[in-house]
């Protein structure tokens, strides 16, 4: 008798999704994806703006201006201008800074975060 093989299984095809970090992980006024980030920074602006600075190897003093804010854009190679970054951060420091904050555990997470060399 001649027996033939059956394949029961076809050979699939697994494609995992890397996360674009080139854009920012959160939006602006995402504060519910990281709701201890925004209370944070509600509660003690300077103690989170003192965490990114950290994070970032920088000045502690540097965290919650536009300058941090377009340090850390350029980095990422993240869409934006220094005009951008001077508009967010003049009409919504707490909002930047919270932005800042929780797009670095993001990075961290993916294990894509680099500290700047002082």
């Amino acid at each position: 008798m001649d027996y033939q093989t059956a394949v029961v299984t076809q050979p699939q095809v697994v494609v995992t999704m890397q996360p674009n970090t080139n854009y920012w992980q959160t939006d602006l006024c995402d504060c519910f994806s990281d709701i201890g980030v925004c209370l944070c920074g509600m509660f003690c602006f300077p103690c989170l703006a003192g965490q990114v600075a950290s994070d970032m190897n920088e000045c502690c003093c540097c965290g919650a201006t536009v300058a941090m804010r377009a340090v850390y854009r350029t980095k990422y190679n993240i869409p934006g201008s220094i005009c951008n970054d001077m508009c967010i951060v003049g009409c919504c420091p707490l909002c930047s800074l919270c932005q800042i904050q929780r797009d670095i555990k993001k990075r961290k997470e993916l294990g894509v975060f680099q500290r700047t060399s002082s």
